[in-house]
């Protein structure tokens, strides 16, 4: 099992604030033969009448010496969980949390927003000192 990104435990205290419920850490995505390690997996009701809402979240940190390398890992990892999720549980949102820091620099660059946008990549930016939810975005 992997281990545990520096920013998880802020990350996940956030998630909490915002009015998730953590139902796994890590959660294990299964399918077929084979197993992968997603950071969380927490559900929300948004009104009493509605289902509840589950969402499978990978964590990055961006602290590596190249951005690029690090973002070539987390969108690999984030469209195979992407796969064996939509096999499995169809049901479940797929996000990849990272700090707003990280969110107003590296993913903002040019060449890095049409591949967001390309491969519809789900984000929650959330600010790591203050433990909160800055953004939930959709591409």
């Amino acid at each position: 099992m992997p281990r545990k990104d520096i920013y998880h435990d802020s990350f996940k205290n956030a998630l909490i604030k915002d009015g998730w419920t953590i139902l796994a850490d890590p959660y294990t995505v299964e399918y077929e033969d084979d197993n992968l390690y997603a950071d969380l997996l927490a559900e929300k009701s948004l009104l009493p009448e509605q289902q509840k809402r589950i969402i499978v979240v990978e964590i990055k940190s961006f602290i590596n010496p190249s951005p690029m390398n690090d973002f070539q890992n987390a969108l690999g990892q984030y469209l195979l969980y992407r796969d064996f999720l939509e096999f499995s549980h169809k049901d479940y949102e797929l996000y990849l949390a990272v700090r707003s820091a990280v969110f107003n620099s590296f993913f903002q660059r040019k060449s890095i927003q049409p591949v967001i946008k390309r491969h519809q990549l789900h984000l929650i930016v959330f600010n790591d000192k203050k433990e909160e939810i800055v953004s939930w975005i959709k591409s």
